[in-house]
C-alpha cells in the first residue's frame, strides 16, 4: 500500500493543488503521489492501469459543471470541471460492468474495458446555485482514439458516478486534480 500526500501537477502556468492527506487504502487500490512537470505530464503515456483512490478535501461541496474529452498525443484526456468549494477526490479502477447507485440498473458501456468513476465532495444542486452537467449522455468526441464515450450517471449519497468505455483492454491511466477552475482529470493511454 501506498501513503502519502496527493500532489498533482497543472497545465501550463498553474501551481500544483494539494489534496486532503490520504488514508490507508485497501487491498489492490493504489493512493498515488503524482510530481510530474507539466512538460512531463503532456509528453508520456500513463502505463499503470492499477485502481486510484484520493479523498475529497474536508467540507468540499462541488456539482459537475462540464464534462468534455480531448485526444493529445499519447493519451485522450476526460475533464469533470466543478463549480463550489473544495477539491474532489475519487476512486477510479476497472470493471467488467456498471450498474447505476441506489437502483442497480445495468449501463451499457461501449467498448474493450470500463473505467468506472466515482468521484467524492459532490453535493445535490440548490435551486439558483451552481448548475449541473446537462450535455450530452453519453459524451462522444470522434476524434478520440481510445475513449469510446462517457457517461454520467448521476450523484447518490455524496459520490458523482461516471463510466468510461476504452477501445483497448485496460489501457494505463492517471488521475489529477487541477484548479481555476477545479478539474479532475483523467488521462488514458491511446498507444
Amino acid at each position: 500500500m501506498v501513503a502519502g500526500l496527493l500532489l498533482v501537477a497543472g497545465c501550463g502556468s498553474e501551481q500544483p493543488a494539494q489534496v486532503a492527506a490520504p488514508t490507508t487504502s485497501p487491498p489492490g487500490v493504489v493512493t498515488t503521489t503524482t510530481t510530474a512537470s507539466p512538460e512531463t505530464e503532456k509528453e508520456v503515456a500513463p502505463t499503470d492501469s492499477g485502481a486510484r483512490l484520493s479523498e475529497h478535501s474536508k467540507g468540499a461541496a462541488l456539482i459537475v459543471t462540464a464534462v468534455r474529452i480531448g485526444r493529445h498525443d499519447t493519451f485522450d484526456r476526460v475533464v469533470y470541471e466543478f463549480g463550489g468549494k473544495g477539491v474532489p477526490g475519487s476512486k477510479v479502477r476497472y470493471v467488467d460492468k456498471v450498474a447505476t447507485q441506489g437502483k442497480g440498473d445495468d449501463v451499457p458501456v461501449a467498448g474493450e474495458s470500463i473505467l468506472h468513476v466515482f468521484i467524492s465532495g459532490v453535493v445535490y444542486p440548490e435551486p439558483g446555485g451552481v448548475k449541473q452537467y446537462n450535455g450530452p449522455d453519453p459524451l462522444v468526441e470522434p476524434t478520440a482514439r481510445v475513449v469510446t464515450e462517457v457517461h454520467m450517471l448521476g450523484t447518490f449519497e455524496g459520490d458523482t458516478q461516471s463510466a468510461i468505455g476504452t477501445r483497448t483492454d485496460k489501457p494505463g491511466f492517471r488521475v489529477t486534480v487541477l484548479d481555476n477552475p477545479t478539474r479532475l482529470v483523467i488521462d488514458i493511454a491511446s498507444g
